[in-house]
């Protein structure tokens, strides 16, 4: 019995980061009364981007502000299914957000769409390469859903965010020197690109000369002035150097607070509630409807809240967790395959190329913003021949000058001592003649990858933690290492005096005590068929009609590119047939 019970709604969503922004926007205008709920506090880029405060590394990045609190909830880790898990109680290979706005407040910027092929993986390879290509225990599917039916989506999400970027081709004529690799567009990007700095100028002159095709990367970052579709104002980018980890204090980095929420505060059937704890989504007796949810808010209380409707939006893994809680799905079973919710977890996985120069370079690598810089996407997706090469997936590169800063540690090169004077000389003399960029690979996914219930460790509220079970398999060490050799000869061409190459070896673990990426994806992957499916094509539950889930939870397989772009795409999909089918009739929309 809960403690309170609140006035029913017509939906409820569960996280308020960029996907739950997003519907909170899309079922308002719909006309619904709308509560969504936020484990975090109320973050906004006043007070938590106030300048110059936020311009703090101790603060936000080394003692990780607006990242989750580990000392209240966590997960727990193993490499395999007979191993223990442990809790991960410091953060260190990925950085998960907390508070209104979620990630999308701390993220870089990195804005990309997705490659056609990536969203029929399994379909693209057994046409190209036949079925025996695709290595046994790797358990890559289609998403349901095609580029061209997401297109429209992906355009307005650049609308909202102001993405900055040139295109290559626009209703099939091509019109700039973009992405010469990315899928035909149905407009330009909202802005004209960012400014490309000193460094990735270097990386875009060196991969011309060894025949790539370098171009300058789409930005969440405003290059100049604009205003939304949702009325909401965003100011120039001036490459102060704190994006990834920080709240854009110039309002030039898109975000949920500042792209969405100034448009929500204005309608009356929109509410937040910060510091609310989703326990679980209720089940009727049937088991096959939501009526609501169950939340601790912050006076320790629990509390009830009906609803017609509701969407789970909560970082990554965090969707598979509470469908588990709920009871919601058949959990998967890596020794059987069957099951569906917690299959398919994938990461990313990244190596990086670091260089360094005579003393007269001047590099002033402490000039940067979040997503700006030069990439390459040739060895991406399937843009190269993968028949003799024996893996899946492939990885962009590029030059992001988003800011080194000191206690993050400066590049040095190898041989360095690792203190006293020798070390102070090196960084005196690197800091400002240091290039690096990084290759940032997909990761596969695989039938022993997966999240459930931890049988042990519980949270503050009691309840079992989510448990990982991951490591790195060989198809994603071998694409790693091939597309990082390809670009040492870009490395090359930039004739630095030495480089350092971090790149995984075979036999390699999942380390947590160094940052890979946030990009974690799966858990409650989408589908055409519920066996492999926790959701249909249009994120609903199979089970439970009435719940939706939204984010990188809902990817089948991972992806090379960084995954806001295509989440706040699927959401703005979601919620269209949610608001044109769904509303109209309340069924599943599509019969199993």
């Amino acid at each position: 019995m809960a403690d309170l019970k609140m006035k029913h709604v017509d939906a409820v969503i569960v996280g308020f980061g960029w996907t739950g922004a997003i519907m909170a926007k899309e079922l308002t205008e719909a006309g619904l009364t709308v509560v969504a709920l936020e484990r975090g506090e109320y973050r906004d880029t006043y007070p938590d981007g106030a300048y110059p405060k936020t311009l703090d590394e101790l603060t936000y990045l080394q003692r990780t502000k607006l990242f989750q609190d580990m000392s209240k909830s966590s997960f727990t880790f193993r490499h395999n299914i007979a191993s223990t898990a442990v809790p991960y109680r410091q953060i260190g290979a990925f950085k998960p957000g907390e508070g209104v706005g979620g990630a999308g407040l701390h993220w870089s910027g990195q804005h990309w769409r997705v490659l056609p092929e990536e969203l029929q993986l399994k379909t693209h390879y057994e046409q190209r390469y036949g079925k025996k290509f695709i290595p046994e225990g790797m358990t890559i599917q289609d998403f349901g859903v095609s580029y061209a039916e997401l297109e429209p989506h992906f355009d307005f999400v650049e609308k909202v965010f102001g993405t900055s970027g040139i295109a290559y081709s626009v209703k099939g004529k091509v019109v700039g020197d973009g992405n010469f690799f990315e899928a035909d567009r149905s407009d330009h990007y909202a802005l004209p690109p960012q400014k490309v700095p000193y460094t990735a100028s270097l990386f875009q002159k060196a991969a011309k000369e060894v025949g790539l095709h370098p171009f300058v990367e789409p930005s969440a970052n405003a290059s100049q002035p604009y205003t939304n579709p949702y009325g909401c104002q965003m100011g120039p980018c001036n490459f102060c150097g704190f994006c990834s980890g920080f709240a854009c204090y110039n309002y030039s980095k898109a975000s949920p607070n500042v792209n969405i929420m100034p448009a929500l505060r204005q309608v009356a059937n929109f509410e937040l509630r910060p510091n609310s704890n989703v326990l679980r989504i209720n089940l009727d007796s049937t088991k096959t409807r939501a009526t609501g949810v169950t939340y601790i808010n912050a006076d320790g209380k629990t509390v009830e809240q009906t609803a017609d409707l509701v969407i789970s939006a909560t970082f990554a893994y965090n969707n598979a967790h509470l469908f588990l809680l709920s009871g919601i799905g058949k959990p998967y079973d890596p020794v059987s395959g069957e099951g569906v919710v917690g299959r398919n977890i994938a990461y990313q996985m990244m190596s990086t190329v670091q260089m360094f120069f005579d003393l007269d370079k001047n590099t002033n690598p402490f000039i940067g913003s979040g997503g700006t810089g030069v990439a390459v996407d040739d060895y991406n997706g399937d843009h190269f021949d993968h028949g003799p090469l024996g893996f899946v997936g492939g990885s962009p590169a590029w030059c992001n000058p988003a800011g080194v800063k000191p206690i993050s540690g400066i590049p040095v090169p190898h041989g360095t001592p690792a203190w006293g004077s020798g070390w102070k000389k090196a960084v005196k003399d690197n800091y400002v003649n240091t290039v690096s960029f990084d290759i940032h690979g997909a990761n596969m996914v695989y039938r022993d990858c997966y999240v459930d219930l931890d049988p042990t460790y519980t949270d503050k509220f009691g309840q079992k933690l989510l448990r990982f079970t991951f490591d790195w398999k060989n198809n994603d060490i071998k694409m790693s290492r091939y597309v990082t050799d390809k670009m040492l000869n870009v490395a090359r061409a930039m004739n630095p005096k030495s480089m350092n190459v971090s790149v995984k070896n075979f036999g390699d673990k999942l380390d947590l005590r160094n940052y890979q990426t946030t990009h974690w994806a799966g858990g409650t992957p989408m589908g055409t068929d519920r066996k492999t499916s926790a959701l249909n094509r249009y994120l609903q539950s199979w089970d439970v009609h009435n719940v939706f889930a939204v984010g990188s939870s809902v990817f089948p397989v991972g992806i090379g590119y960084n995954p806001t772009g295509l989440a706040t795409a699927l959401t703005y999909w979601s919620a269209k047939a949610i608001r044109e089918q769904y509303l109209k009739n309340p069924r599943p929309l599509v019969e199993a």
